[in-house]
């Protein structure tokens, strides 16, 4: 109080500058830094590195190749009492070319289980912006390129969900509002969904999402809040709420979140899955809703690592 005073407070102030050698010029060679990026680094041993303005299909295939090799014969249990397993991307890609399974096939099975979902009491859906003509739509453009052999990627007829706040056209982008999609009309696909696009991957729809990103339970009172695959009781974190609900329930291989503070990872540990959480500045921000921060990023949700591997090769910048 007494540093403010008209008098007694300048002082007060020269006193204190001189005894903490104030006057003295400060020189800081680095320039501030608005956003927490830094240089690019050298390369490391063993470290495959993606060309940033890489064909998205291209850079896939190069994650493909760092992959050890795939026992995916075994995916196919027809004992009903076998135990619940996850399908990888590349269990998918292998029933498509093996001819034991089409997209169009596998996209009927989709339908009906997101259909069982919706009429659950109390409401809690997976997905909020959903329309199965698109869904059926693109599996089937994915089951012709498959019967012709001419599959874009490993991605090809991959379910991959979308969160809310990602936009994803022809589907709106709420935020897990009722009404943030009167203010922020798509027009196109944000960057990430259009690499996902170019490798074929079929994007069934928008996640639910606690509101606006903005709290970790995934608790949603406009649309129902999503319960956990594991234990219904129990939240499944948030805000990534239904992308890590809808891959940790096996519907989808792997699905897009965003996270600031905890966003992907948190929910991904709630539901037992991957999430992954990149630098900043690694991700392409355009066509997101919160685009202009300088922590949020684009995200993986995935049921393994090895799948966590291939998402991020199209989502991560380098």
């Amino acid at each position: 109080m007494l540093a403010e005073t008209p008098i007694i407070g300048s002082m007060i102030m020269i006193f204190l500058k001189k005894m903490n050698r104030g006057a003295e010029n400060t020189v800081i060679p680095e320039a501030p830094m608005f956003v927490p990026e830094f240089p690019p680094q050298e390369s490391e041993p063993d470290v495959v590195c993606l060309e940033e303005d890489g064909k998205p299909e291209e850079r896939v295939e190069l994650a493909l190749q760092c992959l050890p090799d795939n026992n995916a014969g075994s995916i196919w249990i027809t004992d009903p009492a076998a135990p619940f397993r996850y399908w990888k991307i590349r269990d998918y890609a292998y029933a498509y070319r093996s001819k034991l399974t089409a997209p169009s096939q596998a996209t009927e099975n989709f339908i009906s289980a997101i259909e069982e979902s919706n009429n659950q009491n109390p409401l809690a859906p997976l997905l909020i912006s959903y329309d199965p003509d698109e869904v059926r739509r693109q599996a089937a453009a994915s089951t012709q390129r498959f019967e012709e052999g001419s599959e874009l990627s490993i991605l090809d007829g991959i379910f991959i969900a979308v969160k809310d706040d990602i936009d994803c056209y022809p589907y709106p982008s709420k935020g897990g509002r009722t009404w943030f999609h009167e203010i922020h009309e798509v027009k196109k696909d944000a960057v990430c969904i259009s690499r996902l696009r170019n490798c074929g991957a079929v994007l069934v729809g928008k996640t639910n999402m606690h509101e606006l990103g903005l709290g970790i339970t995934g608790n949603n009172t406009n649309f129902g809040t999503t319960r956990n695959p594991h234990a219904p009781d129990r939240y499944t974190g948030g805000s990534s709420s239904g992308s890590a609900a809808i891959v940790s329930s096996g519907l989808c291989s792997a699905a897009l979140g965003t996270d600031g503070g905890g966003s992907v990872r948190i929910p991904s540990s709630l539901c037992g899955v991957v999430g992954l959480k990149t630098t900043y500045g690694r991700t392409d921000m355009k066509g997101l809703i919160f685009h202009y921060g300088t922590v949020a990023i684009v995200g993986p949700i995935t049921a393994t690592v090895e799948d966590a591997i291939l998402m991020a090769s199209l989502v991560y910048q380098i």
